[in-house]
């Protein structure tokens, strides 16, 4: 769906210079005020019976423009003193000095959205706005739920709810005061982070979401910002936080944490003494057949093996792959980074697995693996390199990372099979555990 501006946008000057000519003064003057016109498909409240609508975005998506028109949409009439379908709003963001400077006075803000003859007048003693036909939309702090005891509204609207850090108590005094009119109701416009009280709200039934990227209001956005955001954070985890607008969940008492891995990413390759690809193959090779985990980890070996350092490289794990297609990938990956070695686990496969490998390439350097232990048993020593920091990743390995948040020690809780964790296990099970568990085998002397 194209907003009309796209529209006008897409004619010729000379097409678009006779629209704006065919307008009326009056409909000339109100033409920039017609949200409509303007918006975005984020933007637009869905249709139908909800209760709250999650506005999701990267930063700069227009997030906040979208809370300021519907929240005039909500209380305004067709004429400057008729009445709309709300008339009591509250206006939540984490301190009152940021629901002011933002959500009122900000560029994207109510006042700045609001033609003149509709534009509310600011109390600053008080704490509201209020409309020339009588509604009322007053600030509040997350930081003091218990404000928000007492007053009742119609519609609210609750902006960056995911850095909340008192968001349940907030929004759970918010609920109780949501109660005037026939159906009352709220906007919620955030990032999205892995907090509980978002994926609470993302759960209800009553709830509708529309999401976008930063990159969406890119007519908006200065391209340098643009530029030097994707430049540094795509491919990243942050980055699909912040500027894709995912939400990107970590299990409870998950082996890896997103913080974590962020912490340790990369920009650029290292330098490297050994690299291999590690193949988790599925049982079946059809359309509703698991991932193939492929996944290319190197390391640095220097010194002693319990200070060595790995980075994985590439996640180049392939759905829904025949045989041939998996190993044709495989060895690709090899191709690609320069790998030492190719090991794939053959607990399924067995013979099979190297055979389809060597059909694609009868000289790949390869050893076959077997699962003695579970997943997480498995998992648990990889886990641990991670912890003492000596692993790092590249960027784009989102659905790598994805699967590692959802590892916990009571098994995977993500849908279908981890294959890409299991790839990444018996990488650095070949590069960082199997050597050191070598070296301090005692060794026997000879008589």
């Amino acid at each position: 769906m194209r907003s009309g501006a796209d529209w006008l946008a897409s004619k010729t000057p000379s097409a678009q210079t006779a629209f704006l000519d065919s307008l009326s003064e009056n409909a000339l003057l109100a033409l920039p005020y017609l949200f409509e016109f303007w918006a975005l498909p984020h933007q637009i409240p869905p249709a139908g019976d909800w209760r709250t609508w999650v506005i999701m975005g990267g930063r700069g998506a227009g997030k906040t423009r979208a809370g300021s028109e519907w929240v005039r949409s909500e209380v305004e009439g067709s004429r400057p003193l008729e009445v709309g379908r709300s008339r009591r709003v509250a206006l939540v963001g984490e301190t009152i000095e940021q629901a002011r400077e933002v959500m009122v006075f900000g560029d994207s803000g109510i006042l700045a959205c609001s033609p003149p003859d509709r534009r509310p007048k600011w109390e600053a003693s008080r704490k509201r706005l209020v409309w020339p036909n009588g509604a009322v939309a007053q600030v509040f702090s997350a930081h003091e739920p218990e404000g928000l005891r007492g007053p009742q509204f119609d519609a609210a609207w609750v902006d960056e709810l995911a850095k909340w850090k008192r968001a349940e108590a907030a929004w759970d005094m918010l609920q109780f005061g949501l109660r005037l009119g026939p159906a009352p109701r709220q906007c919620v416009t955030t990032t999205p982070r892995n907090v509980s009280v978002l994926k609470t709200i993302l759960s209800n039934p009553s709830t509708v979401v529309t999401h976008a990227p930063t990159e969406a209001n890119k007519a908006y956005l200065a391209a340098s910002f643009l530029e030097e955001v994707q430049a540094r954070y795509a491919g990243t985890r942050l980055g699909r936080q912040e500027l894709a607008g995912e939400l990107l969940e970590d299990a409870e008492g998950a082996m890896w944490s997103q913080a974590a891995l962020e912490a340790g990413r990369l920009d650029h390759r290292p330098q490297l003494d050994r690299i291999v690809v590690a193949v988790d193959p599925p049982v079946t090779g059809n359309a509703g057949s698991d991932e193939c985990g492929i996944v290319v980890v190197g390391v640095r070996a220097q010194g002693d093996p319990q200070d060595w350092r790995a980075v994985v490289l590439e996640d180049a794990s392939v759905a829904s792959a025949s045989p041939t297609t998996w190993a044709e990938a495989a060895i690709q990956a090899m191709e690609r980074n320069g790998a030492d070695r190719l090991v794939a686990e053959v607990n399924q496969g067995g013979d099979l697995v190297e055979s389809v490998l060597r059909q694609v390439d009868p000289t790949v350097p390869f050893r076959a693996v077997r699962a003695a232990k579970g997943k997480v048993a498995r998992a648990e020593p990889v886990a641990a390199l991670y912890e003492q920091g000596r692993v790092a990743h590249m960027r784009d390995m989102g659905a790598l990372e994805d699967q590692m948040c959802q590892m916990t020690a009571q098994g995977y809780i993500g849908k279908g099979s981890p294959d890409r964790v299991d790839a990444l296990v018996w990488a650095l099970h070949e590069l960082m555990i199997a050597p050191v568990a070598h070296w301090r085998r005692p060794r026997v002397r000879s008589l």
